[in-house]
């Protein structure tokens, strides 16, 4: 049972990356018939929601497409940001609608960024009481791990929606503005599909070892009764 456990999270991410890496750059080769960048692309998003204030950079590396609320910037790896294929532009579309979300207040988003601190403060110390409460064998430290833990857990499963509902923007986006004809909706659709199960793996594989912890400190506790 535990060979099982561990090789499902251990492959579960693996494949995710694996997935997203093989579609993105599948449909890194595919341009778009528009023959519109992913900056351009994603500068026809933000105007057309009125977020001029919003600018969109180019950044280094690959993949590393993010929205940064605190700057009000889409940053574009430099492939997405330069290139004018079906990646590019699902995964400008994709940034931009986190950038309408802020915009909107969008709930969950709202919800994730009060998340960030106590995730960031939850996930250093989790481990470290996990690790005390099971060499030790305390109950009550390992449940203060686990509540830790808890905290970074609820992170994961909000991103979710999050991730989710910007990929649905992004499509509707796109179709909308007459960015893609109905020939390359598909392509983008699967781009945004790969990019969401990385989210989802991430978070299943949190989901999967609060549930193992919870089942120790259970165990752990009836032993001690």
């Amino acid at each position: 049972m535990y060979i099982l456990y561990f090789l499902i999270i251990l492959l579960l991410p693996i494949y995710a990356q694996f997935k997203v890496r093989n579609t993105y750059k599948r449909f890194s080769s595919v341009h778009a018939s528009k023959g519109l960048t992913g900056a351009q692309v994603a500068r026809m998003i933000l105007d057309s929601h009125g977020l001029y204030d919003v600018r969109v950079v180019p950044t280094q590396g690959v993949l590393s497409d993010h929205y940064n609320p605190m700057t009000k910037t889409v940053a574009l790896s430099e492939d997405n940001y330069h290139n004018d294929s079906l990646a590019a532009i699902a995964v400008a579309a994709h940034e931009c609608g986190h950038a309408v979300q802020h915009k909107e207040a969008y709930s969950f988003l709202t919800l994730r960024s009060k998340l960030v601190p106590v995730a960031n403060f939850s996930s250093s110390l989790s481990w470290i009481f996990v690790l005390i409460g099971i060499i030790s064998y305390s109950a009550n430290m390992l449940l203060l791990g686990i509540i830790l833990l808890g905290a970074g857990v609820l992170f994961q499963l909000v991103t979710l929606p999050v991730e989710f509902d910007a990929s649905k923007r992004a499509m509707n986006e796109v179709i909308q503005l007459g960015i893609i004809n109905n020939d390359e909706e598909r392509g983008a659709r699967k781009v945004l599909s790969a990019a969401a199960l990385t989210y989802v793996a991430a978070a299943a594989v949190a989901v999967l070892e609060l549930l193992r912890l919870i089942l120790i400190f259970t165990n752990m506790s009836s032993n001690e009764d």
